[in-house]
């Protein structure tokens, strides 16, 4: 890999907010804005799906792509930092997760890929999934698409591999897409799937795999959740807090929804995300939400809509927010809301020059910070590019 490093272009690292200490929160963090790539009018590429794990070592390994049109993205890439995303190494391809031309003269690719360090083996798993592009485009009539991963170690890749599932539910699509997994001590990964056949909403189930560092296994599979509004529930992600597992996931009614498990495998119904003060339902529009862990305190980073600001962008995918979790209730604790990337433009007067920050991660880096990455990205002025960001949220305690 090529190891020139380039300068980080920081922009307004000024703090988004220094609200005190609230009653039903141990500490609000502060957070600081980065761009991690330029392509803001045309000053490169417009790269997205920024997603980040760190190393034992201390480097920072993120994996991303190109973005060209709706659904359409180029190779995967990978960059690194050591230190501590001040400066990266220049993107380099992934080579098993590139395009794959096909008999047809289509191309599959892999999208919404996920690295996470995979402590027992030794690994970093790069899990993704396949996607088929007709020409210059996303190809709307897909095959079968199912979980494409790569095995990174020492600094070499191994294959391109397929994640095996033979569930007939998920003829059509089986995938845990830009999901979030856990990676238990003992080498096992516990996941989720959204799948489903042709033309019916899809469910969600909790997974349990095994990995040996080189091959992953789906071991086992709980019940389905369903939901028959839209495509279903979509790009479930999955986290462990206080001994139960927490799962969060993408719908198509207006609404996100959240389930709990002891298990991982055998999960409540879902709830809709709610504010504890009111029960009333966040108002999400068909975009995924992620989980941020830390010592004794359970958070979610979501979109949301705000009547005030954001009413006319495109799925109310600009600002990012976060709040903390109630794990009793699971509810939003509405008096910990904060911005962690902000609106840039006017939502409502001009909502079409608001670049959507719907496609982000977050990233544990220690006890006392953590980041959120996303691309940026224009679906309706696409002349006007997009940067990658860096949202870094730090903690005092």
């Amino acid at each position: 890999m090529n190891r020139r490093h380039f300068l980080q272009q920081a922009s307004a690292a000024a703090v988004l907010s220094t609200q005190p200490t609230l009653a039903r929160s141990a500490s609000r963090p502060v957070i600081t804005k980065e761009i991690l790539l330029r392509g803001r009018g045309g000053a490169g590429p417009t790269w997205f799906h920024p997603r980040a794990c760190r190393l034992p070592d201390g480097r920072v390994f993120l994996t991303l792509q190109t973005i060209g049109g709706s659904d359409y993205f180029g190779p995967v890439h990978l960059m690194l930092s050591d230190d501590l995303g001040h400066t990266w190494t220049t993107p380099e391809p992934v080579p098993p997760l590139g395009w794959v031309e096909q008999a047809d003269g289509s191309n599959e690719g892999v999208c919404d890929v996920v690295p996470e360090w995979h402590a027992p083996t030794g690994t970093v798993l790069a899990f993704g999934h396949n996607v088929y592009y007709s020409g210059p485009k996303f190809s709307r009539d897909q095959p079968p698409r199912w979980p494409i991963y790569a095995v990174w170690k020492d600094g070499a890749w191994g294959p391109r591999r397929k994640l095996e599932w033979d569930d007939p539910r998920g003829a059509y699509i089986y995938s845990n897409n830009c999901g979030q997994k856990v990676h238990r001590p003992d080498g096992a990964v516990v996941m989720s799937f959204t799948f489903g056949v042709k033309d019916q909403p899809r469910s969600v189930c909790g997974v349990l795999a095994d990995f040996d560092g080189e091959t992953l296994r789906v071991k086992e599979t709980g019940p389905a959740l369903t939901l028959s509004a839209g495509r279903g529930l979509l790009e479930p992600s999955v986290t462990f807090f206080q001994n139960r597992y927490y799962l969060t996931i993408r719908a198509e009614d207006d609404c996100g929804y959240v389930s709990v498990s002891d298990d991982g495998l055998h999960y409540a119904a879902q709830k809709a995300w709610a504010w504890d003060d009111t029960g009333e339902p966040l108002q999400m529009s068909t975009t995924q939400q992620h989980w941020l862990t830390r010592e004794g305190e359970l958070w979610l980073v979501y979109t949301r809509r705000d009547a005030a600001t954001n009413d006319r962008v495109t799925r109310w995918r600009s600002p990012l927010w976060m709040a903390r979790v109630d794990p009793d209730s699971l509810r939003l604790i509405r008096a910990t809301e904060q911005v962690v990337l902000p609106l840039m433009g006017d939502g409502l007067k001009a909502p079409d020059e608001v670049a959507l920050m719907g496609n982000f991660h977050v990233t544990r880096i220690d006890g006392r910070e953590q980041w959120v990455t996303v691309g940026e990205w224009h679906p309706r002025r696409q002349n006007l590019g997009g940067d990658a960001l860096l949202a870094r949220i730090r903690w005092s305690e």
